[in-house]
């Protein structure tokens, strides 16, 4: 089987230093997507990197909709850059010998015109972003038919849909009216190597101080990933008798006093080295919980990356988060309108009933095992993608 992979970048030889913190987990979606797809049956082609069409107008347009409407336009969705990339990807597959397309983004497939099958593997649709994320609020109007316009075409044009949530497939058949039937819901490993087994996972929680509740939060937003949330929870913990101590990796703290002396602030980490890997691993290994209180989320690796150390992880019922964590088997999502005490009573039962703590932990890990890693999720894809030819 061979397989036409799409994206923007070069997945094997990207230079990461030039990209944003919140992009990086896209890289490594894209690399692990491609990396479990490809085995001794299956060949990847990649079509990429694709160069960005010099359009002067849409480039013109943005400090008119920024500075005299005061609204969000994005010029990286004009049809104009989508459809130079579609005739750069057109040209490229021509010479291979393709049997399926295949792409982590929407962009790339909306203009695309090619006889073989089109498949997309995605967390979210752009009608899933609009008024959610930030950097999709108080859009212009003409955004905004760029981006649902986008979104309709290459759903169309799609034999087969993978999404990462039932979320998103929601979204696809409430918005636009997609079938069904073409719909598969994958959900998306987590983006590290992992060579752990049950037995290293009875250590690592054996080691774990039943005195002490250490609570580990990873994010770059520290208001959508919902960080003073955390941060009041382990207040309330500290309070209520719980010995507990508050890690941050990511972001800084935004409080309007300064942070008590159980919370370290350890600002961004890289784990895409070696150096920046081996600290987040510590980090895992030691934590009781992960914590990440998101006001929007699409997906959400790190939860996966969690599981894989046998750490449970409480967050919202938001976005793709549903289809991660399953209560009291791998955490706990709690409603977004949950009260702080929710949280900290649901940590302060297990840390006293200690027992239960190590069996939902253990319960984590096996959670990874069994569905929030890329080997399932890549061998499940791997048999739709046979079916289709």
């Amino acid at each position: 089987m061979n397989i036409a992979y799409i994206t923007e970048f070069d997945v094997k030889a990207v230079d990461k230093s030039t990209w944003r913190k919140s992009q990086l987990g896209h890289w490594g979606r894209c690399y692990y997507i491609a990396k479990t797809l490809e085995d001794k049956f299956t060949n990847i082609q990649y079509i990429g990197p694709l160069a960005k069409k010099n359009a002067l107008l849409p480039k013109l347009k943005l400090p008119l909709y920024s500075e005299v409407f005061k609204q969000t336009y994005h010029a990286w969705a004009d049809p104009i850059f989508n459809k130079d990339y579609a005739s750069q990807i057109e040209k490229k597959i021509s010479y291979f010998k393709s049997d399926i397309v295949f792409s982590p983004d929407i962009n790339f497939l909306a203009y695309l015109n090619c006889k073989h099958p089109i498949v997309l593997w995605v967390d979210t649709l752009y009608a899933g972003l609009i008024d959610y994320y930030a950097d999709f609020s108080n859009l212009c109007r003409e955004t905004k038919q760029h981006l649902t316009t986008m979104d309709k075409l290459a759903l169309d044009k799609c034999t087969l849909l993978i999404f990462s949530s039932e979320w998103t497939a929601k979204t696809a058949i409430e918005k636009y009216q997609i079938d069904p039937s073409k719909i598969k819901i994958v959900p998306f490993g987590a983006n590290i190597e992992c060579e752990r087994t049950i037995d290293d996972i009875n250590i690592i929680v054996k080691a774990r101080p039943e005195n002490l509740c250490k609570l580990l939060f990873i994010g770059v937003d520290w208001f959508r990933k919902g960080g003073n949330v955390a941060l009041e929870v382990a207040k309330e913990l500290n309070r209520s008798g719980i010995n507990t101590e508050l890690t941050i990796v990511g972001c800084q703290a935004i409080a309007s006093e300064p942070l008590p002396s159980f919370v370290k602030s350890l600002g961004f980490i890289d784990k895409s080295n070696k150096e920046g890997a081996d600290k987040l691993s510590k980090l895992l290994v030691e934590s009781h919980f992960f914590i990440l209180p998101s006001r929007a989320e699409c997906y959400g690796h790190v939860f996966c990356e969690a599981n894989s150390f046998g750490v449970p992880c409480l967050a919202t019922d938001v976005g793709g988060i549903p289809s991660i964590i399953r209560d009291d088997l791998n955490g706990k999502a709690f409603s977004i309108k949950a009260n702080i005490s929710d949280y900290s009573n649901y940590i302060a039962d297990l840390m006293n009933n200690y027992r239960e703590y190590e069996k939902l932990a253990i319960s984590s890990f096996n959670e990874y095992q069994t569905r929030l890693n890329w080997s399932v999720a890549g061998q499940t894809v791997k048999n739709l993608l046979r079916e289709l030819i």
